[in-house]
Protein backbone atom coordinates (compact mmCIF):
# COMPACT_ATOMS: atom_id res chain seq x y z
CA UNK A 1 0.00 0.00 0.00
CA UNK A 2 1.56 3.10 -1.12
CA UNK A 3 1.09 6.62 1.10
CA UNK A 4 -0.75 9.03 -0.67
CA UNK A 5 1.61 11.87 0.86
CA UNK A 6 2.71 12.90 4.10
CA UNK A 7 0.65 12.86 6.48
CA UNK A 8 2.10 14.04 9.47
CA UNK A 9 0.95 17.93 10.27
CA UNK A 10 -1.00 17.68 6.64
CA UNK A 11 -4.18 20.41 7.63
CA UNK A 12 -7.31 18.88 5.88
CA UNK A 13 -9.50 21.18 7.56
CA UNK A 14 -11.14 22.04 3.89
CA UNK A 15 -13.20 18.54 4.09
CA UNK A 16 -15.43 20.24 7.04
CA UNK A 17 -15.80 23.69 5.53
CA UNK A 18 -18.51 24.95 2.73
CA UNK A 19 -18.55 22.68 0.05
CA UNK A 20 -19.12 24.99 -2.71
CA UNK A 21 -16.01 26.78 -1.83
CA UNK A 22 -13.05 26.48 -4.19
CA UNK A 23 -10.62 25.11 -1.72
CA UNK A 24 -12.99 22.55 -1.17
CA UNK A 25 -13.83 21.20 -4.80
CA UNK A 26 -9.83 21.11 -5.30
CA UNK A 27 -9.34 19.42 -2.17
CA UNK A 28 -12.10 15.92 -3.17
CA UNK A 29 -10.03 16.38 -6.69
CA UNK A 30 -6.85 15.44 -4.77
CA UNK A 31 -9.22 12.26 -2.30
CA UNK A 32 -10.11 11.45 -6.01
CA UNK A 33 -6.57 11.08 -7.54
CA UNK A 34 -5.60 9.28 -4.14
CA UNK A 35 -8.28 6.92 -4.43
CA UNK A 36 -7.69 6.04 -8.05
CA UNK A 37 -4.12 5.35 -7.16
CA UNK A 38 -4.95 3.37 -4.31
CA UNK A 39 -7.52 1.38 -6.26
CA UNK A 40 -5.01 0.60 -9.64
CA UNK A 41 -1.99 -0.76 -6.65
CA UNK A 42 -4.45 -2.98 -4.93
CA UNK A 43 -6.26 -3.91 -8.24
CA UNK A 44 -9.73 -3.45 -6.28
CA UNK A 45 -13.20 -3.53 -7.42
CA UNK A 46 -15.06 -0.25 -6.76
CA UNK A 47 -14.36 2.25 -4.45
CA UNK A 48 -14.89 2.58 -0.23
CA UNK A 49 -17.39 5.60 -0.28
CA UNK A 50 -16.61 8.01 2.57
CA UNK A 51 -19.33 10.53 2.80
CA UNK A 52 -21.77 10.80 5.88
CA UNK A 53 -24.25 8.11 4.47
CA UNK A 54 -21.82 5.65 3.20
CA UNK A 55 -18.94 6.09 5.97
CA UNK A 56 -16.93 3.91 4.27
CA UNK A 57 -19.13 0.79 4.35
CA UNK A 58 -21.20 1.07 1.04
CA UNK A 59 -18.88 0.74 -2.32
CA UNK A 60 -19.82 2.39 -5.32
CA UNK A 61 -18.42 1.40 -8.81
CA UNK A 62 -17.23 4.89 -10.64
CA UNK A 63 -14.59 7.42 -9.40
CA UNK A 64 -17.74 9.86 -11.11
CA UNK A 65 -20.08 8.80 -8.34
CA UNK A 66 -17.68 8.78 -5.46
CA UNK A 67 -16.49 12.47 -6.04
CA UNK A 68 -20.39 13.37 -6.51
CA UNK A 69 -21.27 11.75 -3.35
CA UNK A 70 -18.24 13.67 -1.45
CA UNK A 71 -19.45 16.36 -3.30
CA UNK A 72 -23.10 16.59 -1.89
CA UNK A 73 -22.82 14.79 1.18
CA UNK A 74 -19.80 15.76 2.70
CA UNK A 75 -17.21 13.31 4.35
CA UNK A 76 -18.06 11.39 7.49
CA UNK A 77 -16.22 12.44 10.71
CA UNK A 78 -12.82 12.09 11.69
CA UNK A 79 -11.41 11.28 8.15
CA UNK A 80 -8.26 13.60 7.61
CA UNK A 81 -6.19 10.22 6.89
CA UNK A 82 -7.74 8.63 4.29
CA UNK A 83 -6.41 5.27 5.23
CA UNK A 84 -9.26 3.23 3.03
CA UNK A 85 -7.90 4.80 -0.04
CA UNK A 86 -4.39 4.31 0.57
CA UNK A 87 -2.72 6.37 3.58
CA UNK A 88 -1.21 5.09 6.29
CA UNK A 89 -1.57 7.31 9.57
CA UNK A 90 1.08 8.33 11.55
CA UNK A 91 1.49 7.52 15.27
CA UNK A 92 0.94 11.06 16.20
CA UNK A 93 -2.38 10.91 14.66
CA UNK A 94 -5.38 10.74 16.63
CA UNK A 95 -7.87 11.08 14.46
CA UNK A 96 -8.28 7.57 13.62
CA UNK A 97 -6.21 4.79 14.26
CA UNK A 98 -4.57 2.71 11.26
CA UNK A 99 -7.04 0.36 10.54
CA UNK A 100 -5.52 -2.91 8.52
CA UNK A 101 -7.63 -3.27 5.71
CA UNK A 102 -8.54 -6.91 5.78
CA UNK A 103 -11.13 -6.89 3.15
CA UNK A 104 -9.60 -5.09 0.36
CA UNK A 105 -9.00 -7.79 -1.62
CA UNK A 106 -12.35 -9.43 -0.68
CA UNK A 107 -16.05 -9.89 -2.85
CA UNK A 108 -18.19 -7.32 -2.02
CA UNK A 109 -21.53 -8.57 -0.75
CA UNK A 110 -23.52 -9.66 -3.39
CA UNK A 111 -27.17 -8.49 -3.14
CA UNK A 112 -30.44 -10.23 -3.80
CA UNK A 113 -30.74 -8.19 -6.89
CA UNK A 114 -27.50 -9.56 -8.71
CA UNK A 115 -28.89 -13.43 -8.68
CA UNK A 116 -31.38 -12.64 -11.93
CA UNK A 117 -27.17 -11.90 -12.93
CA UNK A 118 -25.53 -15.11 -11.87
CA UNK A 119 -22.42 -14.79 -12.77
CA UNK A 120 -22.48 -11.57 -14.75
CA UNK A 121 -21.72 -7.91 -13.50
CA UNK A 122 -23.88 -6.03 -15.15
CA UNK A 123 -26.10 -4.58 -12.54
CA UNK A 124 -22.84 -3.09 -10.87
CA UNK A 125 -24.06 0.06 -11.40
CA UNK A 126 -27.40 -0.96 -9.77
CA UNK A 127 -26.06 -1.73 -6.47
CA UNK A 128 -26.04 1.82 -5.07
CA UNK A 129 -29.50 2.08 -5.66
CA UNK A 130 -31.32 2.25 -2.31
CA UNK A 131 -28.63 5.10 -1.14
CA UNK A 132 -30.84 8.05 -0.87
CA UNK A 133 -29.72 11.24 -2.99
CA UNK A 134 -31.82 14.38 -2.62
CA UNK A 135 -31.35 15.27 -6.53
CA UNK A 136 -31.84 19.07 -5.62
CA UNK A 137 -29.84 20.19 -9.04
CA UNK A 138 -32.24 18.03 -11.18
CA UNK A 139 -35.05 19.35 -9.49
CA UNK A 140 -34.06 22.73 -9.60
CA UNK A 141 -33.33 22.47 -13.45
CA UNK A 142 -36.81 21.44 -13.58
CA UNK A 143 -38.50 24.92 -12.70
CA UNK A 144 -36.19 26.96 -13.94
CA UNK A 145 -38.76 28.50 -16.14
CA UNK A 146 -40.75 29.50 -13.34
CA UNK A 147 -38.69 32.60 -12.18
CA UNK A 148 -40.72 33.71 -8.89
CA UNK A 149 -40.28 29.48 -7.69
CA UNK A 150 -36.60 29.17 -8.75
CA UNK A 151 -36.15 32.54 -7.00
CA UNK A 152 -37.19 31.26 -3.41
CA UNK A 153 -35.82 27.75 -3.99
CA UNK A 154 -32.43 28.81 -4.60
CA UNK A 155 -32.57 31.00 -1.61
CA UNK A 156 -33.19 28.26 0.47
CA UNK A 157 -30.47 26.24 -1.71
CA UNK A 158 -28.14 28.37 -0.39
CA UNK A 159 -29.39 29.11 3.19
CA UNK A 160 -27.27 27.56 6.01
CA UNK A 161 -29.54 25.13 8.40
CA UNK A 162 -28.12 27.60 11.12
CA UNK A 163 -25.88 30.65 11.49
CA UNK A 164 -22.04 28.71 11.15
CA UNK A 165 -23.48 25.85 10.11
CA UNK A 166 -21.49 24.98 6.61
CA UNK A 167 -22.54 21.53 6.39
CA UNK A 168 -26.00 21.15 5.66
CA UNK A 169 -28.56 23.42 4.02
CA UNK A 170 -32.42 24.31 4.75
CA UNK A 171 -33.74 22.53 0.82
CA UNK A 172 -31.62 19.84 1.15
CA UNK A 173 -32.33 18.65 4.45
CA UNK A 174 -36.13 19.15 4.40
CA UNK A 175 -36.25 17.32 1.23
CA UNK A 176 -34.56 14.27 3.32
CA UNK A 177 -36.72 14.41 5.85
CA UNK A 178 -39.91 15.01 4.03
CA UNK A 179 -38.57 11.56 1.94
CA UNK A 180 -37.90 9.72 5.36
CA UNK A 181 -41.49 10.88 6.35
CA UNK A 182 -42.98 9.31 3.19
CA UNK A 183 -40.93 5.75 3.27
CA UNK A 184 -41.84 5.51 6.81
CA UNK A 185 -45.53 6.14 6.38
CA UNK A 186 -44.91 9.02 9.21
CA UNK A 187 -48.36 10.90 9.82
CA UNK A 188 -48.41 14.52 9.41
CA UNK A 189 -48.65 15.23 13.65
CA UNK A 190 -45.59 13.24 14.36
CA UNK A 191 -43.56 14.83 11.93
CA UNK A 192 -44.61 18.05 13.29
CA UNK A 193 -43.85 17.36 16.93
CA UNK A 194 -40.14 15.64 15.70
CA UNK A 195 -39.47 19.17 14.17
CA UNK A 196 -40.10 20.99 16.57
CA UNK A 197 -38.01 18.13 18.65
CA UNK A 198 -35.37 19.35 15.99
CA UNK A 199 -35.54 22.88 16.80
CA UNK A 200 -35.13 22.70 20.44
CA UNK A 201 -31.96 20.93 20.11
CA UNK A 202 -30.66 23.42 16.96
CA UNK A 203 -29.03 26.64 17.58
CA UNK A 204 -30.55 29.52 18.17
CA UNK A 205 -31.92 31.05 14.49
CA UNK A 206 -31.99 28.09 12.57
CA UNK A 207 -34.26 27.87 9.77
CA UNK A 208 -36.25 24.36 10.00
CA UNK A 209 -39.50 24.34 9.14
CA UNK A 210 -41.70 24.47 12.18
CA UNK A 211 -44.50 22.22 11.29
CA UNK A 212 -45.61 19.80 8.42
CA UNK A 213 -47.08 22.41 6.98
CA UNK A 214 -44.53 25.06 6.62
CA UNK A 215 -42.04 22.13 5.43
CA UNK A 216 -44.51 21.02 2.44
CA UNK A 217 -44.58 24.70 1.60
CA UNK A 218 -41.46 24.61 1.11
CA UNK A 219 -41.17 21.45 -1.42
CA UNK A 220 -44.58 22.29 -3.00
CA UNK A 221 -42.75 23.70 -6.76
CA UNK A 222 -41.55 20.08 -6.87
CA UNK A 223 -44.04 18.30 -5.92
CA UNK A 224 -46.77 16.65 -8.37
CA UNK A 225 -49.33 18.62 -10.30
CA UNK A 226 -52.87 17.19 -10.47
CA UNK A 227 -56.72 17.78 -11.65
CA UNK A 228 -59.42 17.18 -9.87
CA UNK A 229 -62.24 15.94 -12.72
CA UNK A 230 -66.06 16.11 -12.04
CA UNK A 231 -67.77 12.58 -13.47
CA UNK A 232 -71.07 11.30 -13.41
CA UNK A 233 -72.29 9.51 -10.10
CA UNK A 234 -73.20 6.76 -12.54
CA UNK A 235 -69.95 6.24 -14.39
CA UNK A 236 -71.66 7.63 -17.68
CA UNK A 237 -69.13 10.50 -18.62
CA UNK A 238 -66.32 12.94 -17.37
CA UNK A 239 -67.10 16.52 -17.24
CA UNK A 240 -64.28 17.31 -19.60
CA UNK A 241 -63.85 18.56 -23.06
CA UNK A 242 -67.50 18.66 -25.05
CA UNK A 243 -69.11 17.90 -21.33
CA UNK A 244 -67.06 20.49 -19.76
CA UNK A 245 -69.76 23.18 -18.91
CA UNK A 246 -72.56 21.37 -18.69
CA UNK A 247 -74.32 20.56 -15.31
CA UNK A 248 -75.93 16.83 -15.74
CA UNK A 249 -75.21 14.06 -17.29
CA UNK A 250 -76.75 13.83 -21.06
CA UNK A 251 -76.82 10.26 -20.76
CA UNK A 252 -78.70 9.43 -17.33
CA UNK A 253 -79.40 12.95 -16.33
CA UNK A 254 -78.29 13.20 -12.84
CA UNK A 255 -76.55 15.97 -11.45
CA UNK A 256 -73.29 17.05 -11.88
CA UNK A 257 -72.91 18.46 -8.05
CA UNK A 258 -74.63 17.44 -5.23
CA UNK A 259 -78.34 19.08 -4.82
CA UNK A 260 -80.39 19.40 -1.69
CA UNK A 261 -83.63 17.39 -1.61
CA UNK A 262 -86.38 18.73 -4.12
CA UNK A 263 -83.74 21.16 -6.09
CA UNK A 264 -83.41 20.56 -9.84
CA UNK A 265 -80.12 20.11 -11.68
CA UNK A 266 -79.17 23.96 -13.05
CA UNK A 267 -81.63 25.67 -10.53
CA UNK A 268 -80.34 27.45 -7.20
CA UNK A 269 -76.36 27.59 -6.23
CA UNK A 270 -74.23 24.72 -7.12
CA UNK A 271 -73.33 22.31 -4.31
CA UNK A 272 -70.09 20.08 -4.39
CA UNK A 273 -69.07 17.78 -7.19
CA UNK A 274 -71.31 14.41 -7.27
CA UNK A 275 -67.89 12.38 -7.73
CA UNK A 276 -64.47 13.48 -8.28
CA UNK A 277 -61.55 11.80 -10.55
CA UNK A 278 -57.69 12.67 -9.57
CA UNK A 279 -56.02 12.45 -12.17
CA UNK A 280 -51.82 12.57 -11.46
CA UNK A 281 -50.21 13.95 -15.24
CA UNK A 282 -47.50 11.35 -16.60
CA UNK A 283 -45.97 13.22 -18.75
CA UNK A 284 -43.90 15.41 -15.90
CA UNK A 285 -42.72 12.78 -14.39
CA UNK A 286 -41.46 11.03 -17.44
CA UNK A 287 -39.71 13.85 -18.05
CA UNK A 288 -38.35 13.76 -14.38
CA UNK A 289 -36.93 10.39 -15.25
CA UNK A 290 -35.04 10.92 -18.07
CA UNK A 291 -33.67 14.26 -16.64
CA UNK A 292 -31.90 12.41 -14.07
CA UNK A 293 -28.83 9.96 -15.33
CA UNK A 294 -28.95 7.25 -13.51
CA UNK A 295 -32.55 6.67 -14.06
CA UNK A 296 -32.29 7.38 -17.74
CA UNK A 297 -29.35 4.79 -17.92
CA UNK A 298 -31.68 2.18 -16.24
CA UNK A 299 -34.85 2.64 -18.74
CA UNK A 300 -32.37 1.72 -21.35
CA UNK A 301 -31.39 -1.46 -19.06
CA UNK A 302 -33.24 -4.22 -21.06
CA UNK A 303 -31.88 -3.16 -24.08
CA UNK A 304 -28.07 -2.63 -23.19
CA UNK A 305 -27.53 -4.70 -20.55
CA UNK A 306 -29.94 -7.48 -20.14
CA UNK A 307 -28.73 -11.22 -20.81
CA UNK A 308 -30.15 -12.49 -24.01
CA UNK A 309 -29.63 -16.20 -23.50
CA UNK A 310 -33.17 -17.45 -24.45
CA UNK A 311 -34.03 -17.56 -21.00
CA UNK A 312 -37.23 -15.40 -20.07
CA UNK A 313 -35.23 -13.19 -17.50
CA UNK A 314 -37.28 -9.95 -18.49
CA UNK A 315 -40.64 -8.90 -20.44
CA UNK A 316 -38.94 -8.17 -23.12
CA UNK A 317 -37.98 -12.07 -23.58
CA UNK A 318 -41.66 -12.65 -23.85
CA UNK A 319 -43.44 -13.41 -27.13
CA UNK A 320 -46.06 -10.40 -25.96
CA UNK A 321 -43.11 -8.05 -25.92
CA UNK A 322 -41.97 -9.30 -29.71
CA UNK A 323 -46.01 -9.15 -30.87
CA UNK A 324 -45.92 -5.34 -30.04
CA UNK A 325 -42.65 -4.58 -31.41
CA UNK A 326 -43.84 -6.66 -35.02
CA UNK A 327 -47.25 -4.49 -34.24
CA UNK A 328 -45.63 -1.16 -33.79
CA UNK A 329 -42.23 -1.51 -35.47
CA UNK A 330 -41.62 2.15 -35.37
CA UNK A 331 -41.99 2.28 -31.96
CA UNK A 332 -40.26 -0.98 -30.94
CA UNK A 333 -37.53 -0.06 -32.24
CA UNK A 334 -36.50 2.69 -29.78
CA UNK A 335 -35.37 1.28 -26.86
CA UNK A 336 -36.01 4.78 -25.10
CA UNK A 337 -40.04 4.07 -25.30
CA UNK A 338 -41.51 3.45 -22.34
CA UNK A 339 -43.09 0.03 -21.91
CA UNK A 340 -45.97 0.29 -18.95
CA UNK A 341 -48.57 -2.14 -17.47
CA UNK A 342 -51.49 -0.29 -15.72
CA UNK A 343 -53.25 -1.94 -13.06
CA UNK A 344 -55.99 -1.10 -10.65
CA UNK A 345 -57.97 -2.76 -7.71
CA UNK A 346 -60.59 -1.69 -5.38
CA UNK A 347 -59.53 -0.39 -2.07
CA UNK A 348 -61.09 1.15 1.25
CA UNK A 349 -58.97 3.80 2.32
CA UNK A 350 -60.84 4.16 5.55
CA UNK A 351 -59.20 0.95 7.16
CA UNK A 352 -62.49 -0.24 8.57
CA UNK A 353 -63.40 -3.72 7.59
CA UNK A 354 -67.76 -2.53 8.21
CA UNK A 355 -67.16 -0.13 5.37
CA UNK A 356 -68.29 -1.12 2.09
CA UNK A 357 -66.34 2.01 0.86
CA UNK A 358 -64.34 1.14 -2.68
CA UNK A 359 -61.93 3.93 -4.50
CA UNK A 360 -59.93 2.79 -6.99
CA UNK A 361 -56.31 4.01 -7.80
CA UNK A 362 -54.59 3.35 -11.30
CA UNK A 363 -51.05 2.15 -11.40
CA UNK A 364 -48.50 2.04 -14.00
CA UNK A 365 -45.21 0.25 -14.00
CA UNK A 366 -42.59 0.89 -16.20
CA UNK A 367 -41.13 -2.92 -17.82
CA UNK A 368 -38.28 -0.87 -19.31
CA UNK A 369 -36.23 -1.32 -16.00
CA UNK A 370 -34.18 -4.24 -14.90
CA UNK A 371 -36.40 -6.77 -12.57
CA UNK A 372 -35.62 -5.76 -9.18
CA UNK A 373 -36.11 -2.21 -9.84
CA UNK A 374 -39.06 -2.23 -11.90
CA UNK A 375 -41.17 -3.16 -8.74
CA UNK A 376 -40.24 -1.59 -6.04
CA UNK A 377 -42.76 1.30 -5.28
CA UNK A 378 -40.96 4.48 -6.04
CA UNK A 379 -40.93 2.75 -9.14
CA UNK A 380 -45.20 2.25 -8.99
CA UNK A 381 -46.52 5.29 -10.33
CA UNK A 382 -50.26 6.28 -9.44
CA UNK A 383 -51.57 7.74 -12.09
CA UNK A 384 -55.50 8.22 -11.60
CA UNK A 385 -57.40 7.90 -8.37
CA UNK A 386 -61.36 7.22 -8.48
CA UNK A 387 -63.59 7.97 -5.61
CA UNK A 388 -66.03 5.85 -4.29
CA UNK A 389 -67.89 4.70 -2.68
CA UNK A 390 -69.31 2.07 -5.16
CA UNK A 391 -67.31 -0.20 -7.04
CA UNK A 392 -66.74 0.46 -10.64
CA UNK A 393 -68.13 -2.57 -12.34
CA UNK A 394 -67.47 -2.19 -16.24
CA UNK A 395 -67.29 1.15 -16.69
CA UNK A 396 -63.43 2.22 -15.53
CA UNK A 397 -62.60 3.06 -19.24
CA UNK A 398 -64.84 5.89 -18.68
CA UNK A 399 -61.95 7.06 -16.03
CA UNK A 400 -59.08 6.17 -18.29
CA UNK A 401 -59.66 8.79 -20.97
CA UNK A 402 -57.33 11.15 -19.35
CA UNK A 403 -54.63 8.73 -18.73
CA UNK A 404 -55.08 7.20 -22.38
CA UNK A 405 -54.61 11.06 -24.19
CA UNK A 406 -51.21 11.53 -22.88
CA UNK A 407 -49.59 8.50 -23.47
Amino acid sequence: MNLAGEIEGMNRSWMYEKRTSLEFLNGVEEFGRCALEHQENVQDNGFYCPCVDCKNVSRVSSIKTLRDYVIRRGFRQQYQVWIWHGEIGGKGNSSENPIIDHHVHTEPIVPHEDMFLEEDDECEEDVDDDIEEDHIDEMMEAIQDEPHLFERLSEAAEKPLYPGCTKYIQLSVVAVLTNLKTKGGVTDAIFSQFLEALEDMFPEGDVLPKSTYYANRLMCPFGLAYEKIDACPNDCILYRKEFADLDKCPRCGKSRYKLPDGVMPGEGKKGPSAKLLWYLPIIPRFRRLFSIKKEAKNLRWHADKRKKDGLLRHPEDSPQWKDINEEFPKSGKEDRNLRLALSTEGMNPFGSLSSQHSTWPVLLVIYNLPPWLCMKSKNIMLSLLIQGPKQLGNDNDVYLAPLMDDL
